[in-house]
């Protein structure tokens, strides 16, 4: 998890307390401030508290905030108030993942983690017997993380072979190593990368090869690590913007991806117009084509007449 992300877990589980122990409410400003953050992170904070809560999602299970001018104050905690205590299934699970984390060769927080496991343990208290009857693998993969920790470890650069999924192709690439960040369970390295002069990152699952260089990492003054608050994926406002009108059943689409605005419509019934940013137009090629039918490009038009005319001949190798 990446430092930004972490300050921000930590804040979200602080804030319900800080406004509870304020029942007549707090100035925005003065929550900004008592938080060492801006008033649009606070806002961005709250809304995000807004859905969060205990399973069920339905009322009652959700934290509850009233805003009333330029202050706010929380009216259901959800629980997110008081103290929670694991459950048997997930004391077990927490104990076998950080025991799973140990046996990860080239593992940097080996002390930290160790630390983790006994307090865990002695909280726990008898489920963590059963811990010891589950078996964990370590992915074939932990290869690829052992070699990627060493390089950031040392200081070196990085020649690794990646493959791209959105353009199913391989590429051969140097690079300079940053950070390692483990995100929705797959590891990821962010480095500067000489072949595109950019920041990327690189999901380690997708690395065919890598070798260690015997030249030292050096990313230039204008990489930055992302900011991941708001993603993984964050696409420039420099990329092409796409319009499509999906269908009922398609709209999915503006929950899976970072939309720029979603609008609902009659026509379809249900539907929605969304706008996507993408650098790559095959990527909204094979989205609209993996709809069948519930989504169409709007615009630009070209691509929309690209996809009609590969939808045509596709269709014409079945007629032939």
């Amino acid at each position: 998890m990446s430092a930004p992300t972490t300050d921000r877990m930590t804040r979200l589980l602080a804030l319900v307390p800080y406004l509870e122990a304020r029942p007549g409410g707090v100035r925005l400003a003065d929550a900004a401030r008592d938080f060492g953050i801006s008033e649009g992170q606070l806002q961005k904070d709250l809304e995000l508290l807004w859905v969060c809560g205990l399973p069920g999602h339905g009322p009652g299970d959700l934290v509850d905030l009233s805003f009333e001018g330029d202050r706010v104050r929380v009216t259901d905690t959800a629980g997110l108030a008081r103290p929670l205590r694991l459950a048997t299934d997930e004391a077990v699970a927490l104990v076998v993942a950080l025991r799973a984390l140990l046996d990860l060769p080239g593992l940097a927080e080996t002390d930290a983690v160790s630390r983790a496991l006994v307090k865990v343990s002695a909280a726990a208290g008898e489920p963590v017997d059963l811990a010891g009857a589950v078996s964990v693998s370590i992915d074939a993969r932990e290869q690829v993380l052992a070699v990627v920790r060493r390089a950031l470890e040392t200081g070196r650069a990085l020649h690794l072979h990646y493959y791209v999924p959105s353009r199913d192709e391989r590429t051969e690439r140097t690079v300079h190593p940053m950070r390692l960040l483990l995100v929705e369970g797959h590891w990821y390295l962010e480095a500067w990368c000489r072949r595109v002069e950019g920041t990327r990152l690189f999901r380690l699952d997708r690395i065919d090869d890598l070798t260690v260089l015997d030249e030292a990492a050096a990313p230039p003054e204008q990489a930055r690590p992302r900011d991941l608050d708001d993603g993984l994926y964050q696409p420039g406002e420099d990329q092409p913007l796409v319009r499509l009108r999906l269908d009922r059943s398609a709209r999915w689409v503006a929950d899976y991806y970072p939309v720029e605005q979603s609008v609902p419509v009659e026509d379809p019934p249900g539907g929605l117009v969304v706008d996507v940013r993408t650098a790559d137009p095959g990527w909204a090629r094979r989205l609209v084509a993996s709809l069948g039918g519930a989504a169409q490009v709007e615009d630009p038009p070209e691509l929309a007449e690209e996809i009609a005319a590969a939808a045509r001949a596709a269709l014409a190798r079945y007629t032939a």
